[in-house]
């Protein structure tokens, strides 16, 4: 599921973030991410929740960890999304994406008061876990998670893949359809493999030129 909001890419916005791969400070480091907190022997732990209420839950969650004093027990909750490049009326532009539908990731300190209070947050329908206990992350299982919501990365991924079939909504070549056979990022163009005349015809786009056919 995306996200609604839909942050569109100015030349200079898309400029800044092309930048961001060789700029230290707009990364998160993830080892970092994880060894906050000093000493605590916590983990992370993921909780199942209806389908669409994934940020439902985290606002619960942390309203009532704040509220029931548990903020010794339980930390951080994060909903897993990805960013991607998209286009919408022609238009460049970041959306979020969930990673996993339906999970939510707590970090905390494992015992009864605090599964108590995950587990009684409303929207959560359980942990996932063998039977009724709960099971813990590894280390690089988080890691992975956070990498692909961009911890150690700086430029979000985009929605184009070889093999897409397309339409391509300006230009030259307007309203043709056609299919991906090679996707450029560091140049943000495409070649698309359009039928001009009884035959194919490899043209190269530029991403807000193409817009993907569902």
């Amino acid at each position: 599921m995306r996200s609604e909001n839909c942050l569109v890419l100015t030349p200079k916005s898309v400029l800044k973030d092309d930048m961001r791969e060789d700029a230290a400070e707009e990364r998160i480091d993830i080892d970092a991410f994880l060894d906050a907190g000093g000493d605590i022997d916590k983990q992370w732990y993921v909780i199942h929740t209806y389908s669409g209420y994934e940020n439902k839950v985290k606002a619960n969650l942390e309203r009532r960890v704040e509220s029931m004093g548990m903020e010794d027990k339980i930390f951080r909750v994060l909903v897993p999304t990805e960013e991607e490049i998209a286009f919408k009326d022609g238009k460049k532009c970041i959306v979020k994406k969930k990673v996993f539908p339906g999970y939510v990731l707590v970090e905390m300190v494992m015992s009864d008061d605090s599964w108590y209070v995950v587990r009684n947050t409303p929207g959560v329908t359980g942990f996932v876990g063998s039977g009724s206990k709960p099971i813990a992350l590894e280390r690089e299982e988080v890691k992975a998670i956070l990498k692909q919501m961009g911890f150690d990365e700086g430029r979000p991924r985009v929605a184009l893949n070889v093999g897409d079939a397309i339409r391509v909504i300006s230009g030259p070549f307007a309203n043709f359809d056609g299919e991906i056979e090679e996707v450029n990022i560091e140049r943000g163009k495409v070649r698309v493999v359009i039928s001009m005349f009884g035959r194919d015809t490899p043209i190269e786009l530029d991403f807000e030129q193409v817009e993907k056919l569902s």
